[in-house]
């Protein structure tokens, strides 16, 4: 049961990527999008903890910390990610910040001392190979001439660990997910209210407002999947399929807007169905 909920968070938080995709391509603002993400968001896990009664949880310090610096892995991370994108190729830039997945692997299989047999090795590394090989664009060149995309790579991997592997930590500690996940992404809410000094169209803002609370649900629908799989199956398995999510974006990419893949994107798709037979065997 624990592998389906792992593929639906992947699925969900995907389909949050999806949608942030479509505003892209339909010019909505960026800034205006993420907000819309997080005030869904925030909403999501808000209810969720209202309806399974552990909204009172809020009273608890350790809580708010969890919350904080699961939200600041959140919120600081993709910001990092998106000033990376400015200084260095997607090619390597995505495929590198989500090996922060491989920081989450290791504390649940050695500080935690979860079970991992030689099969379900060969799996997770089909599944690592996904995510490096779904990101490769062909004309894109891969050479780094700015030091500071390897600080922000960098930087990223720990903040996005911070928010994947976080949420394994609370789960030990025995502290639930929806009031954590609802003060992380309602910090991070606070961080887009900032005031910004560029102006942009109101049609842009419209547009990425409307596909930002679309993405934000989903968003909010894959993190709490992802937590339950967390907590009723082995984190260093759930960690590696529900780092596959871009897979969802790029089938969404071919399905609408008629996207080519490479070689090595198909690749991708033959290591994911590979490595979950394998896992699942």
């Amino acid at each position: 049961m624990w592998l389906i909920i792992a593929i639906s968070s992947a699925i969900s938080f995907g389909l949050a990527g999806w949608w942030m995709k479509v505003s892209q391509m339909r010019g909505g603002s960026t800034r205006v999008l993420l907000f819309g993400l997080y005030a869904s968001g925030t909403l999501g896990f808000g209810v969720h903890s209202a309806l399974e009664g552990t909204l009172t949880m809020l009273a608890d310090s350790n809580v708010w910390i969890a919350g904080f610096i699961i939200g600041a892995g959140s919120a600081w991370g993709n910001a990092l990610f998106m000033k990376a994108l400015h200084y260095g190729p997607a090619s390597l830039t995505s495929p590198l910040t989500n090996m922060n997945v491989i920081l989450v692997i290791a504390l649940a299989t050695w500080w935690y001392k979860e079970p991992l047999s030689a099969s379900e090795a060969v799996g997770i590394t089909l599944l690592l190979l996904a995510v490096i090989f779904i990101a490769h664009k062909r004309k894109e060149p891969l050479t780094i001439t700015e030091k500071r995309w390897f600080v922000l790579v960098g930087l990223a991997i720990i903040l996005f660990a911070l928010r994947n592997g976080g949420l394994k930590v609370t789960d030990e500690l025995g502290l639930p997910s929806a009031p954590i996940l609802f003060i992380a992404y309602a910090l991070s809410l606070s961080w887009f209210l900032l005031p910004v000094k560029y102006v942009e169209k109101r049609s842009s803002k419209l547009t990425g407002l409307w596909f930002g609370l679309i993405a934000g649900l989903f968003s909010y629908g894959g993190l709490q999947l992802y937590a339950v799989a967390l907590s009723t199956g082995q984190a260093n398995l759930a960690a590696p399929i529900f780092a596959t999510n871009s897979l969802v974006v790029a089938i969404g990419a071919i399905a609408v807007y008629k996207e080519k893949l490479t070689f090595m994107q198909w690749t991708a798709f033959g290591c994911t169905l590979l490595g979950l037979i394998i896992i699942r065997v």
